[in-house]
């Protein structure tokens, strides 16, 4: 069986284990059914995620053009507390700001590799922590808009990373660690006019399950610019990875615009 089509991050559903989707234009992929069989992938070319151009990718999905013009792929979205549509200021196009930034949005604490501290709007959860590859998230405060989230992340990136260790996570390396204990020693380090917004006692800890047969003890990253074309026994599916029996992974969310063809061998 083959599919065809611009690869998006995959979609996935809370459960035991997490349940994995790859949609296509006309079709979609239960990827956990590929485990233990071999597939292979090869590079067709370039989708745009925005315009649709055939153009080669810059980031995120997006051609040079489009990502320094689509207010999607705005500063703000990697740097929260640069957001400014709480003050009607824009920075590319203020209405699509106004409906992202002010929102409710979380700041949590996760277990990807170690404790890592995020932002992600409240309708995200879970599926930010499963994008991320965490064992293990919790909420600290949520907060009425993107830039209050974001001031009470860069308060916290004093005590925890902000960046996921991609390698630790796919090995699940991962140190064990009470998030409800930990979060109760953080309201002293949470900016004061987020502080009323702290969560104490609710017990909100996820944990997340993926389907991994067997986790690797070294990993490679796939690039199908460098090799159009791969193939291999599927072994897991942790983030948004794609894990191989020989340690190859393959990054589906860095992979977004490129035109695939998987194939089931």
């Amino acid at each position: 069986m083959q599919y065809e089509g611009v690869l998006t991050k995959m979609q996935t559903e809370y459960g035991n284990p997490i349940q994995y989707y790859l949609v296509f234009e006309d079709n979609f992929l239960n990827v956990n059914q590929l485990l233990s069989k071999d597939i292979a992938l090869e590079f067709v070319g370039y989708q745009c995620l925005n315009c649709q151009k055939k153009k080669k990718i810059f980031r995120q999905g997006f051609c040079y053009d489009c990502f320094y013009s689509s207010p999607a792929v705005g500063d703000w979205i990697l740097k929260p507390e640069l957001s400014t549509a709480h003050l009607g200021i824009a920075d590319r196009d203020l209405a699509y700001e106004q409906k992202v930034q002010l929102q409710p949005h979380v700041v949590y604490l996760a277990l990807s590799s170690e404790i890592k501290v995020g932002v992600t709007r409240n309708t995200q959860i879970p599926t930010r922590w499963i994008d991320q590859g965490a064992n293990a998230a919790i909420a600290i405060v949520e907060l009425p808009n993107r830039y209050l989230a974001g001031i009470t992340e860069v308060a916290l990136k004093a005590y925890y990373t902000d960046k996921t260790n991609w390698r630790k996570m796919l090995t699940n390396a991962v140190e064990e660690v009470d998030l409800v204990a930990e979060r109760m020693r953080l309201e002293s380090r949470i900016p004061e006019q987020a502080r009323e917004y702290f969560f104490l006692n609710k017990n909100d800890l996820y944990q997340m399950h993926y389907p991994v047969l067997e986790y690797p003890t070294k990993v490679k990253s796939l690039s199908l610019e460098k090799t159009p074309f791969f193939a291999g026994k599927l072994t897991g599916i942790k983030g948004q990875y794609l894990i191989f029996e020989d340690g190859t992974v393959f990054n589906i969310r860095s992979s977004e615009g490129y035109v695939v063809r998987l194939t089931m061998q």
